[in-house]
């Protein structure tokens, strides 16, 4: 008489099912409720930064002070900012189709779309760094890199609320001539980052 076995093994859990594995992209992800918002990189960088404020109010204590109202009144203004940078970013991933800025600033716009990018760069106000996630979307959506070297660069020195100020405080004289050679070179160096960033994408170094 034959032995039936079956009843010997055991039951699996979860109904059969094999357990699952790690989710491919969260092996990097630290454990517990601080992994599962930082990456191990991420939390890395604010160790370090955190060893730099205590090595700075131990190590420089009359300079500590100022560090620390200096970054606060940073991350202040970055928090009051970021949010309104992207909801516009927002905004414009979907009412700027990719086509209208392929026609107007891509490869084939000419001057026309390198007029556009300094007119674009010229009206906003705000830091630098509201501009680079902008620049990112707009080559996202097959923008010039010459087009998008112009609207950083007129958006970091040449905007029309900084010249506004600049005129009071130095003159029309220094602020036209300041004005002029600083749209030259920022068209100049687009050109040539267009051209060698090109010319690095044709050639690609070998290792």
């Amino acid at each position: 008489m034959k032995r039936d076995n079956k009843k010997d093994k055991p039951i699996p859990q979860n109904g059969g099912q094999a357990k699952p594995g790690p989710v491919p992209g969260e092996q990097g992800r630290g454990q517990g409720p601080a992994g599962a918002m930082f990456s191990r990189k991420e939390l890395f960088l604010l160790g370090v930064m955190a060893a730099i404020f205590i090595a700075i109010y131990f190590f420089y204590p009359p300079q500590a002070r100022a560090v620390y109202d200096v970054s606060l009144s940073y991350l202040q203004e970055m928090a009051l900012i970021i949010p309104a940078v992207f909801i516009l970013m927002g905004l414009f991933e979907v009412w700027v189709p990719k086509s209208f800025i392929q026609k107007h600033m891509g490869s084939g716009s000419g001057f026309k779309g390198a007029l556009l990018a300094f007119m674009f760069g010229t009206i906003p106000t705000g830091p630098i760094y509201i501009a680079f996630p902008i620049a990112a979307a707009m080559h996202r959506k097959g923008a010039r890199l010459m087009n998008i070297t112009i609207f950083l660069g007129i958006w970091a020195a040449a905007k029309l609320p900084q010249l506004m100020v600049e005129l009071k405080f130095l003159g029309p004289a220094f602020t036209a001539l300041r004005f002029v050679l600083t749209v030259i070179a920022v068209f100049i160096i687009g050109y040539l980052l267009e051209k060698l960033a090109g010319q690095e994408r044709k050639n690609p170094t070998q290792a």
